[in-house]
């Protein structure tokens, strides 16, 4: 659904960001970007946890007193829910507050929207094999401290399997919860296997970590921007012959998920 173009407000695009991985703010900049380019904003701004410019810059980034402010982030969870309301001073999903108003988003990777990216993303990684003998593993963290952090994963098994995708299996693996990823092989089954990383960057975990856990590395390497390549797809392993994706969050059109969710923001509640 097209969102209405806002002239006079600004956009507030919240990520992460990382101090060990030079690639994890990549896919925000290049998100705000693409978003920047179609002028449905005044202004466009990414800011950070960890990163520069940090959550605390926000008032400054911008003249505009109208910012709509979305999570890029894969679930709902301790960021959204704790430190990015903490650190913006958001006490709902309309907050005015030092002389500006802010309007609090979903984050991007609770939208339904997210499943066609993820199919894409499958598709473009394993063009020419049979989605029939094929399984689908969709990857994230997993963690004990908030239950949110796998529901958006889970949410998303269920929605491709109720799809016409075709898998003959579709399941979530993680690196901390059970099922592990690192048992990659005993989940499917089926011969061919197609794993995609549900993060937002090509950071510590998708490109450094998980490649360890599923064999295609014997160790974790630099990140990527420097190395040559993403990944030689097909690996064969255990038997199986394995495509490993780069995360959703690289995904061009991820910027039209956060469009989405602005949109929602603004049909729920009446603007």
């Amino acid at each position: 659904m097209p969102i209405t173009p806002k002239p006079h407000s600004a956009l507030l695009i919240v990520g992460h960001g990382s101090t060990e991985n030079p690639d994890s703010s990549t896919p925000y900049f290049d998100h705000a970007d693409e978003i920047r380019r179609r002028g449905l904003f005044k202004e466009v701004h990414c800011c950070f946890w960890k990163e520069e410019p940090s959550m605390r810059e926000a008032w400054y980034l911008t003249d505009c007193t109208d910012i709509y402010v979305v999570p890029d982030f894969i679930s709902e969870g301790y960021f959204t829910q704790d430190v990015i309301p903490r650190e913006l001073e958001l006490t709902g999903p309309t907050t005015s507050v030092r002389g500006k108003t802010f309007h609090y988003c979903l984050p991007v990777g609770v939208h339904p929207s997210m499943t066609g990216l993820i199919l894409r993303r499958a598709k473009e990684v394993a063009p020419d094999i049979d989605p029939a003998n094929t399984t689908l593993i969709i990857t994230g963290h997993g963690t004990g401290l908030n239950q949110n952090s796998t529901k958006a994963i889970r949410d998303q098994v269920d929605l491709i399997i109720a799809s016409d995708a075709g898998y003959a299996h579709v399941t979530d693996a993680y690196m901390e919860e059970q099922p592990f990823i690192a048992k990659w092989d005993e989940l499917a089954t089926t011969p061919n296997v197609v794993v995609v990383p549900f993060f937002i960057s090509d950071g510590l975990h998708s490109y450094q970590d998980i490649p360890v856990m599923l064999g295609i590395e014997p160790e974790v390497g630099p990140a990527a921007s420097q190395r040559e390549v993403f990944r030689h797809n097909p690996h064969h392993l255990r038997e199986k012959t394995l495509y490993y994706s780069s995360a959703i969050g690289t995904e061009r059109h991820l910027a039209d998920v956060i469009l989405d969710q602005i949109a929602d923001f603004d049909t729920a509640h009446a603007r």
